[in-house]
């Protein structure tokens, strides 16, 4: 999603000396993607360029203003090219496969579909109007262009000892000591890493608490403390200068671990954060009709820049007339985004009203989002869904429900979203596709997209699946993601190490398991429950035994009858003797975490 700061020099320059002329002429006509868009072989043999872009993005709205409406970039677009723009939020199949190329992105194919050119980041009139030339002259594939053949699967469903240390180097390779986050320019929170060396930290690991604290503390540099909300990301190593769109996924994953570094740290400030997060996903981005936007553009419009209008104070920003744009539209990815983020929240805040937004989001998508026969759409109508993404976000987001409230709904609608991923998005070569429908019938779509992020998600939450429910099913499904993302073709691309280590670790190891045994109305029973939610354990199962409900579906154990309320605390096949208060079930963890070799004194990559 970053840009060189060449790139950004460069766009600067283009948006200050574009000519009026430039902006007179005739505009371009884009249309959108479908899959028949290879499938005519047009007379004249046009090529096609694809515009992926995102709604939110700085550098895509300059480069309509400059590059599009340039009139020698715009001679040779009509003369050779059918010119197609996509929006990648709506598209989440076209955003898996080109996402590593935005935004924008500009991909250029043969009238076949084979891909000729892929291009990253801004593309000012006289590179692009070069690149174009180039193409016509010579429409072969370049160097971006080259084909990788796929990842063949491991035979084995696990990480092996090697692939471990492999991955952990290539984990902590690019962490900045000195600054925080990782790599060398651009920072943000990268959500897979924090999550690591959260969970290093609350087994007792010194160096990735202070790497996780460093890290923290320098995002707070990138969170609007007029509105809230946390910017994308800084193009400078000291978090010091935000790119200012705020994205769904920057708020619902900044939500959900700055509260979990509340509960592991108890620091004010990463509660302050959480707490500004909270207050604008709840107002600027809360669909009235329940659920939540998706984004807010950087800028206001050519005129007024993010980093002037969020420089402004709150009495400065009330009195114009207009603020940076909000992408209304409601998906269910998005959503089960957030959803996940305000459980977190309402652990760490006690608070009840963000629990009863995360239910009211999860019941809008429920009715307004699932699909006749099964599964979700992204969003009101989909192109070519339905997308792997949405059924494993929001299938995520209703077990995290589960966890909260114990209500089984939530975990029945969880287990018929696993079902339908099974059903539906099982590659028998390894992995799971993007899509159900394909992007298009030729050329480069002839294999399906399969964005590393989205195999890490989905092979954890089938494990979690697994874990709650006890079925084999589940299980299977763990061990199909573990067979792709145990590829030594995937492990030694380096891409993805920290979330194929964590997805690793949760299909070997059982999670610790927190049953409370008692009626859903007595005091005890929920602050035992309160108490289960909120300990700082990162791979943990909650459940909440109402015996008026029948069984659980997968109990540890037989557990007895008694005269209160309890809870009963399992991990690497070692249980607790029953905790009646908070205090004890403390204590209980603690005991327990430290006798299974899962507490402070685990190693750090455990």
């Amino acid at each position: 999603m970053t840009v060189s700061a060449k790139c950004l020099a460069i766009g600067l320059a283009a948006l200050a000396l574009v000519a009026p002329a430039a902006l007179a002429d005739e505009p371009l006509q884009w249309r959108g993607w479908d899959t028949s868009l290879f499938a005519a072989k047009p007379a004249d043999k046009r090529l096609v360029i694809l515009d992926l872009e995102a709604v939110w993005c700085h550098w895509c709205h300059v480069m309509e203003e400059t590059t599009y409406r340039d009139p020698k970039v715009v001679a040779l677009l009509k003369s050779k090219f059918v010119t197609v723009r996509v929006d990648q939020d709506a598209n989440p199949d076209l955003s898996n496969r080109y996402g590593d190329w935005g935004w924008p992105a500009t991909i250029i194919f043969a009238p076949n579909g084979q891909e000729l050119v892929k291009r990253r980041g801004y593309l000012a009139p006289d590179e692009m109007a070069e690149l174009l030339q180039a193409v016509i002259d010579d429409p072969t594939p370049g160097p971006s262009a080259v084909q990788q053949a796929p990842p063949v699967p491991s035979q084995q469903s696990a990480l092996t000892a090697e692939q471990r240390t492999e991955l952990e180097s290539q984990a902590t390779a690019s962490f900045d000591a000195d600054n925080g986050g990782w790599g060398d320019v651009h920072k943000f929170i990268d959500t897979d890493s924090m999550d690591l060396l959260l969970r290093s930290a609350a087994n007792g690991n010194t160096g990735a608490a202070q790497n996780a604290r460093k890290t923290f503390d320098a995002a707070l540099n990138l969170i609007d403390r007029v509105a809230g909300g946390l910017y994308q990301y800084s193009d400078s190593a000291d978090w010091k200068s935000p790119h200012y769109e705020k994205i769904m996924w920057y708020q619902a994953q900044g939500l959900r671990q700055y509260s979990q570094a509340y509960l592991l740290w108890k620091d004010e400030k990463h509660l302050a954060a959480a707490s500004d997060i909270y207050r604008y996903l709840t107002t600027i981005l809360a669909n009235p009709d329940g659920g939540f936007y998706t984004s807010q553009d950087a800028d206001v419009d050519a005129s007024l820049a993010g980093k002037v209008y969020y420089a402004l104070s709150a009495p400065e920003r009330a009195k114009l007339s207009r603020a940076p744009r909000i992408d209304q539209h409601v998906y269910t990815r998005e959503n089960g985004w957030a959803i996940s983020g305000l459980t977190a929240y309402s652990a760490a805040k006690s608070d009840a009203k963000a629990l009863e937004l995360a239910k009211n989001a999860a019941t809008f998508i429920l009715g307004q989002r699932h699909r006749p026969n099964g599964g979700f759409t992204h969003g009101d109508s989909d192109r070519a869904g339905p997308y792997l993404g949405d059924q494993v976000a929001f299938g995520q987001a209703l077990l995290d429900l589960y966890t909260a409230t114990g209500e089984r709904r939530w975990l029945a609608a969880a287990q018929e979203t696993g079902d339908f991923i099974a059903q539906n998005f099982v590659d028998k070569k390894g992995g799971f596709p993007a899509s159900v429908a394909p992007e298009a019938s030729a050329g480069a779509f002839l294999n399906s997209a399969k964005a590393i992020d989205e195999q890490i998600a989905t092979t954890r939450f089938a494990n979690a699946l697994h874990r709650y429910s006890g079925l084999p099913k589940f299980r299977t499904l763990a061990e199909h993601g573990m067979h792709y993302l145990a590829s030594p073709d995937i492990v030694a691309a380096g891409q993805g190490a920290p979330g194929i280590l964590l997805a690793g670790f949760e299909s070997a190891n059982e999670p610790t398991h927190i049953t409370v045994v008692g009626s859903k109305s007595a005091t005890g029973a929920i602050a035992l429950h309160d108490t289960a939610r909120t300990v700082p354990v990162f791979y943990k199962r909650v459940d909440w035994w109402d015996r008026a409900e029948g069984p659980l579906a997968n109990p540890d154990v037989t557990y007895p009858e008694l005269d209160e309320a309890a809870a009963f605390l399992c991990t690497n096949r070692i249980c607790s003797l029953p905790a009646f208060t908070p205090v004890d079930l403390n204590a209980a963890l603690k005991r327990t975490l430290k006798a299974s070799g899962a507490g402070p004194a685990a190693a750090a990559t455990r």
